[in-house]
């Protein structure tokens, strides 16, 4: 097993609830929000697990998150990623686009997508506690 982090950017506390869940999942990876990090750092990791909200319209958020992935776009090859999220509006886009760029950057997606519309609800969070499980055991 890979050592595993867990990186997150959150507006409302929807996607800290999300990123909490999948910690939970994954209890001896490491849970940083995008600001305590780098990509330096996020990619000394063998599992890489991001939670970031849609945005605008359908986009990461452009501050904190989409720097990140500038820097990580390319270097992720050999990579276990999950990535999770929590929207408003929408149809999820902006998770489909997240998986595609990871995807297309070498990664392995370990499963798809977690999104919670809005709050997360009881089965998002397990779902989130799933995906911890499922990216720390590579």
């Amino acid at each position: 097993m890979g050592k595993t982090i867990i990186v997150y950017w959150s507006g409302t506390g929807n996607t800290e609830a999300m990123a909490n869940a999948v910690a939970e999942g994954a209890p001896d990876a490491k849970l940083v929000t995008v600001s305590e990090t780098s990509a330096d750092e996020v990619l000394s990791y063998d599992n890489i697990i991001m939670g970031c909200p849609a945005m605008g319209a359908e986009v990461l958020e452009e501050d904190e998150m989409e720097p990140l992935m500038v820097a990580l776009d390319g270097a992720l090859s050999g990579k276990n990623v999950g990535l999770f999220g929590s929207y408003g509006w929408g149809d999820g886009t902006w998770m489909h686009d997240w998986e595609d760029r990871v995807k297309a950057s070498g990664a392995n997606l370990v499963t798809d997508g977690v999104m919670a519309n809005e709050s997360p609800d009881d089965d998002v969070l397990a779902q989130c506690v799933e995906l911890g499980k499922a990216v720390a055991s590579l």
